[in-house]
């Protein structure tokens, strides 16, 4: 059966405007926004630390052992899906340790969190591993320490390298959130789907929000590029 796109878009129109949908895509883009951005913030200050486990020279016994945990949890939190860990942590994980209370976007915002940190860590690896190696000889030399060395000195350096990565798995969050409706939260995808579901339209509702994935995937795109810009600026000067 062809579908009638004037008679699917002004039901469409009549849910999201007069009926006043658009509220609940409002409150569902501030979900897959917030479950992203705190996501990536939380996936880069802990896969940096993995990241320097990592790098750090294996003369101890216990920098051998953070070592390999981190090569374990980069392995399980790569190895398996990201709705596999999400659905873990809200139903098994949290309610053994008796937090079967906290709010699931919480919850989402943390296994986000602990996902983006593994693919952080090696993306951060790869960065670090790429600064010459006199950079770090020449901050010991100056008499700082390893630790300040690598925070003061590489990291920084290592950050302008992998900042298209770093855009690359921001976008790549963003678009993961549309599997958090799994343990309730409302995202922009569940929001489309319920205007779907009140209309039993989903053509024009599914075809707007693959606009919206678009139109945010471009502004962080152009976000990135422009920051890219003013650090070789700033490389240049």
């Amino acid at each position: 059966m062809p579908i009638d796109l004037k008679d699917s878009w002004e039901i469409f129109h009549n849910e999201f405007v007069v009926n006043r949908g658009y509220t609940r895509v409002l409150s569902g883009l501030q979900s897959t926004l917030i479950i992203a951005v705190l996501g990536l913030i939380i996936g880069i200050v802990l896969g940096t630390a993995l990241a320097v486990t990592k790098v750090i020279p294996q003369k101890s016994k216990s920098a051998k052992v953070f070592s390999h945990l981190t090569d374990i949890y980069v392995g399980l939190f790569r190895g398996t899906p990201m709705v596999v860990q999400l659905l873990v942590m809200y139903y098994v994980l949290f309610p053994l340790i008796g937090l079967s209370k906290i709010p699931a976007l919480i919850v989402a915002i943390m296994a986000f969190g602990m996902n983006s940190g593994a693919y952080v860590c090696e993306i951060m690896r790869s960065g670090i591993l790429s600064v010459d190696k006199g950079q770090m000889e020449a901050g010991r030399a100056l008499g700082m320490s390893y630790g300040r060395t690598m925070l003061k000195v590489v990291i920084p350096q290592a950050v302008k390298n992998i900042l298209p990565t770093l855009g690359n798995e921001f976008i790549s969050l963003v678009k993961e959130t549309s599997v958090v409706s799994f343990i309730t939260v409302i995202d922009l995808t569940k929001s489309f789907q319920q205007i779907g579901s009140a209309t039993y339209e989903y053509f024009i509702p599914y075809i707007v929000l693959a606009l919206c994935y678009l139109v945010i995937v471009y502004i962080i795109t152009l976000i990135v590029k422009l920051i890219e810009r003013r650090m070789r600026a700033s490389d240049r000067r």
